[in-house]
């Protein structure tokens, strides 16, 4: 079975799951690419995993030296690229142009149309990323294209929000209702995750290491989506970095 869909009824709230275990996602392998898709993407297709409420895409791919996306166009989407090794050099129809690393954050929104690529800045040392589509709030906005460089340190065992509409949380702006956080959270260590909008769930990825969610155990690229719950805990089995979108359920 790829993903197991459950709904848990406790004494407080009942809580709707879905659970995606790292050998259970799409595959692609390019040569130049090798993709892991969470949701149907290019070649792979499956019905039951489309989408997750506003969560369109999400993809973990490494990208070989030397290579890289040609120009393509995207509209009406929000793209987020978060890089984890290498170097991401990115061009778009907007005059939007610059390379991203580990520790930056891009978000590209797609709006009426634009036109981009995605290129290796390195020839020989590869890139590793995710990178995300969510539905949008407004559809036929200007396009526009940001991204900034978060230090590492201050999501230290706390969320470190990066994309997010509320202009307080300081992050890169989505025309959605959704937030990205990242955390490294240190063994034996919790946090927990509280809805901002309405109608919203979580959608939970492990970077790296091993956590605890709700009563489910995920090790590394294991990712969850949890809804109809007003918050949750995450508990840190060994030292992990997460990533944790709270997205529209309903849009």
């Amino acid at each position: 079975m790829l993903v197991h869909c459950l709904n848990i009824q406790s004494k407080f709230t009942r809580m709707k799951k879905l659970l995606i275990r790292k050998e259970n996602r799409g595959s692609a392998d390019h040569g130049w690419l090798k993709a892991n898709h969470y949701f149907s993407f290019g070649s792979y297709r499956n019905d039951k995993m489309v989408h997750f409420g506003a969560l369109r895409v999400l993809n973990d791919d490494f990208v070989a030296g030397g290579t890289g996306f040609p120009t393509h166009p995207h509209d009406n989407m929000e793209i987020i690229t978060i890089p984890f090794t290498g170097n991401l050099a990115h061009k778009d129809s907007t005059g939007g142009e610059g390379i991203i690393s580990a520790g930056d954050v891009q978000i590209m929104s797609a709006g009426t149309g634009v036109e981009h690529s995605e290129k290796n800045a390195s020839s020989t040392e590869p890139v590793t990323l995710f990178q995300t589509w969510l539905f949008p709030k407004l559809k036929n906005i200007s396009p526009r294209y940001e991204q900034r460089t978060f230090d590492k340190a201050d999501r230290k065992d706390k969320w470190q929000i990066v994309v997010s509409p509320i202009e307080a949380d300081n992050a890169l702006f989505i025309n959605q209702d959704a937030k990205f956080s990242l955390a490294d959270l240190s063994a034996g260590n919790t946090l927990n995750l509280t809805k901002n909008f309405e109608n919203s769930g979580f959608f939970i990825v492990v970077i790296s290491g091993k956590i605890e969610v709700g009563d489910e155990i995920l090790n590394i690229r294991d990712a969850i989506g949890v809804s109809e719950i007003e918050n949750i805990k995450i508990k840190a089995f060994e030292d992990a970095e997460i990533l944790a979108i709270e997205l529209p359920m309903i849009f």
